[in-house]
């Protein structure tokens, strides 16, 4: 029986890609809690100890993200990450051996150099998978991303409290490496094969092409909110089973969160619907809110698994609404930035439903996540039915791109090249040379590309015209989006 997943599992390179992605996630989903069980235990330091490590760790995965995506975008993914292999090496192997103020710097610097696993799975899957599939692509991903953080913490604290805190960070660090290692074996594709000999439009003056817009930081502020949710529901969840003198169920009560989630990223990538992201952050907030009013394991199991049904549903569309609106020569990068905003949320969560916690109960520690979270979500959907007027020029077409973010229609439509369907929009199995071109700074006035309609539009109609043609192609198209009034 054919289903959506089959369809995109039979896609070329993509069962691999998420072999790979899995395996090389597993160091990621364990190095927090081993890292928190080797300050506390082996170097007999306090939690808060532990939580400067982490946040060390942090503030340098914030840092380094953006930037080892660019580098990505750039150089290719082998020539980005092998610095990171190299350096990850030398920490990996002298951190279960450091004092405690060491190992912090040292938690930096693998921070900043980490293997961008995550990111760069996301942006092999916008190469290999045609838009008409990416639902259901980002929607597995975030499934298998659950089943990691599932099955991998888990193995970490039994490494931890079995052998040795200091083994347990060893075989962390070797499969940080090993990662790496895979990652640059398996080398997936980064950039379409359309666009790996077209390099990035550079202004004369040269300024970067403008890519911050309405569109794009209401996606950001989605993964800002979703994070601070799901940060604030961990929180709460651990406060939770301890009032009840149930901290040993914090493992299996996880793995029902998580379970919840794996079966909303199902559902959801076999939808037909595609919601907002906004949406699915707001319902998020919704759906953990009951979580506060419950009281006994029983019912808290049951509404974390409710609070996780929407988590993998709005990760997956958040991914997938990043992929729509930024050019491909940039993904790497905002990949990067996405990941730096998951972990603003996770900083900014996890201090305030505490505070919460602390002077009200575990209660409010959930309620805190929902209202701050879902709150965001709400407010960015409001924002985005502001974002109008009537601009002329390029404003027009980006304002379509805040539309299709507020909708989670899709991209916004193009005008056809000569010999497509027709209708006028490019079909879906024939991916674009960029998605949203407009969004893209012109690189030429436009006094200079007056000529060029006629030769553009023959150039998007034939494939293997030289790039030259094919960049003046998406110009022209986007400028002629402009001129046309929206159906």
């Amino acid at each position: 029986m054919s289903t959506p997943y089959s369809a995109v599992l039979r896609l070329p390179g993509v069962a691999r890609l998420y072999g790979v992605g899995f395996v090389a996630r597993i160091p990621a989903a364990m190095v927090g809690v081993v890292l928190t069980l080797h300050v506390v235990s082996t170097l007999g330091h306090g939690y808060g100890q532990a939580g400067v490590v982490s946040g060390a760790l942090t503030v340098g995965m914030a840092i380094g993200s953006p930037w080892r995506g660019r580098l990505v975008d750039r150089f290719g993914l082998r020539r980005a990450i092998a610095p990171s292999v190299l350096v990850e090496s030398a920490v990996w192997l002298a951190a279960p051996h450091l004092a405690y103020w060491p190992l912090v710097g040292a938690a930096f610097v693998a921070g900043l150099f980490l293997v961008p696993v995550f990111s760069v799975t996301r942006q092999s899957l916008s190469v290999l998978v045609p838009l008409a599939r990416q639902r259901e692509a980002f929607a597995l991903d975030s499934v298998f991303v659950e089943l990691t953080f599932m099955l991998s913490p888990v193995v970490g604290v039994l490494l931890a409290t079995q052998v040795s805190t200091t083994v347990a960070l060893t075989v962390v660090g070797s499969l940080t490496v090993a990662a790496g290692a895979l990652l640059m074996w398996a080398n997936p594709p980064t950039r379409s094969a359309t666009a790996e000999g077209d390099a990035p439009v550079v202004p004369a003056d040269g300024a970067r092409e403008r890519l911050l817009g309405p569109a794009l930081v209401v996606v950001l502020l989605a993964a800002v909110a979703a994070s601070f949710v799901l940060i604030g529901t961990d929180v709460s969840l651990v406060a939770a089973l301890n009032g009840h003198g149930r901290a040993a169920d914090v493992g299996w009560m996880v793995a029902i969160w998580a379970g919840g989630s794996v079966v909303g990223g199902l559902i959801h990538g076999a939808s037909r619907r595609t919601p907002s992201p906004l949406l699915l952050v707001a319902l998020l907030g919704l759906a953990t809110a009951p979580a506060a009013l419950v009281s006994g394991p029983v019912g808290l199991a049951i509404a974390v698994f409710v609070a996780g049904l929407p988590c993998a549903p709005a990760l997956a569309s958040i991914n997938a609404a990043l992929v729509r609106i930024v050019p491909e020569h940039r993904r790497g990068e905002v990949m990067g930035w996405s990941g730096t905003m998951s972990t603003v949320g996770n900083a900014l969560g996890a201090p305030i439903c505490g505070i919460a916690i602390d002077r009200v109960s575990p209660g409010a520690g959930f309620l805190t996540a929902a209202a701050v979270g879902g709150g965001i979500a709400a407010a960015g959907l409001l924002a985005l039915r502001f974002v109008g007027g009537a601009p002329a020029g390029d404003a027009q077409v980006e304002e379509r791109a805040v539309e299709a973010v507020a909708t989670g229609d899709g991209p916004v439509s193009q005008a056809a090249p000569a010999g497509a369907p027709e209708g006028g929009a490019l079909s879906p199995e024939v991916p674009a040379p960029r998605p949203y071109p407009a969004l893209e700074l012109d690189a030429r006035p436009r006094d200079a590309d007056v000529a060029e309609p006629a030769a553009a539009s023959h150039a998007v109609g034939r494939a293997g015209r030289a790039t030259r043609v094919r960049r003046a192609a998406v110009r022209t198209r986007a400028r002629a989006a402009v001129r046309r009034p929206s159906r």
